[in-house]
């Protein structure tokens, strides 16, 4: 038995198709219009929708782009209309929809069509967090730019900024449509060739540098040699700068200036705040629909409470949050108290006097009680370097140059 939602502004029609469907054991959920659909397919999670095309408040297709572009096409629709064209029906189909229905409606091509459409498994999850979907603030807008301009390039690309940023959002956008996007952890211990010829006309992206073993920098500066004759660009990730990598003894400084022979800065969230509540509504949405948690939306007052924070772990951070926000909150819309409540707990200190590395030499664990130490100060305060210069007793442009020493986020640096 499937859930089957019926959109058509026809009392009629809505009805006649429930019987029918009901009939065949399917459970059928019924709207009138296009906002009732945007409702039930809150609430319901139909299987299939049939969506009628010409409706009093949203036509149909309007109503299938908005669910297409908010990464809500994750079920089967099937277009309805009395009055349509094969154009009609042709851009239905570039935004989603799986086929189309001509009324007055057959009762074997409605069963037909209803059969074949919950056998299709092609839609089945929402579409991930992807860069085109955002760029309301104008530091995103900026950077989508520059990266299309740098699309059309073959050299390596080096994209650096904090840690917590998840470079992979950015770097998928250099990649053209239905081109392989290829993650280097998951192949550089593979064979060459077999690398090369996987990522052909596409991106082999590297996620952390600082995080290559030796001999994955050996494989790493044998596939980038090959890399242009076999059309593969090599994009990599740093949270840190290529010459502090080499200064580190740990990276191979030839591999370093190769793969930097273009650099692009990736913003902090706090530069780009205005895109906060459309990222953590699309995060939400992809947990609600991925089924990993009941149906839950953010209030606008959290939403705005959100785009407020200073996101010291940026988008790694921001994710965190909202997973706990999903699975915590008792109400299925989550205010602001709820945020309050998830962020006063992972303000509160993890680790004790046990977990610092007291068998290091000194240099060492000084550094690492320090990091700790303004890790924590900088997510009480929200990321506010006055306040945690305040609250620490240390002069705010001392603490500044800390902080870049310690590889940790700046925090605002706007705050009096």
């Amino acid at each position: 038995m499937a859930q089957v939602l019926v959109v058509d502004d026809e009392m009629g029609i809505r009805e006649l198709l429930s019987e029918i469907l009901t009939d065949e054991g399917h459970e059928v959920m019924l709207a009138e219009n296009a906002a009732a659909a945007r409702k039930q397919r809150a609430e319901g999670r139909p299987d299939l929708v049939l969506l009628d095309i010409w409706m009093p408040d949203t036509d149909g297709i309007t109503l299938l782009k908005e669910w297409s572009t908010g990464g809500l096409l994750t079920m089967p629709v099937v277009m309805m209309s009395g009055h349509g064209t094969i154009e009609t029906a042709v851009e239905a189909t570039r935004f989603g929809a799986l086929d189309y229905l001509e009324k007055p409606i057959a009762l074997q091509r409605l069963l037909a069509t209803v059969k074949r459409a919950l056998r299709h498994t092609e839609i089945t999850a929402p579409a991930p967090l992807s860069l085109a979907m955002l760029g309301r603030s104008g530091t995103l807008a900026e950077l989508k730019r520059r990266l299309a301009q740098l699309a059309s390039s073959s050299a390596p690309l080096m994209l650096r900024g904090e840690a917590g940023i998840q470079p992979e959002l950015f770097a998928r956008y250099l990649v053209s449509a239905g081109a392989p996007f290829i993650r280097a952890a998951d192949c550089l211990n593979d064979a060459p060739s077999d690398v090369l010829a996987r990522a052909a006309g596409g991106i082999l992206f590297i996620e952390e540098c600082s995080a290559l073993s030796r001999t994955d920098q050996k494989n790493l500066d044998f596939l980038l040699a090959r890399a242009e004759r076999n059309k593969v660009r090599i994009v990599s990730f740093s949270s840190q700068e290529p010459q502090r990598l080499i200064e580190s003894g740990e990276f191979d400084a030839g591999l370093a200036q190769r793969l930097s022979t273009l650099v692009m800065s990736l913003p902090a969230v706090r530069e780009f705040s205005e895109d906060v509540p459309d990222i953590a509504t699309r995060m939400l949405a992809q947990m609600v629909e991925s089924r990993l948690c009941a149906p839950r939306h953010l209030s606008s007052a959290t939403l705005n409470a959100l785009r407020q924070q200073a996101w010291p772990g940026n988008l790694q951070q921001l994710e965190s949050i909202i997973q706990n926000l999903a699975l915590t909150a008792l109400e299925e819309e989550i205010q602001p108290s709820d945020l309050e409540r998830v962020l006063l707990a992972l303000r509160t200190p993890a680790s004790a006097a046990g977990d610092l590395p007291l068998d290091q030499p000194y240099r060492e664990a000084r550094d690492a009680f320090e990091r700790l130490y303004f890790e924590y100060q900088l997510a009480r305060e929200n990321g506010s370097v006055s306040r945690v210069a305040e609250r620490s007793g240390i002069e705010r442009t001392h603490l500044y140059r800390k902080l870049k020493a310690l590889g940790l986020p700046a925090g605002k640096r706007d705050d009096n």
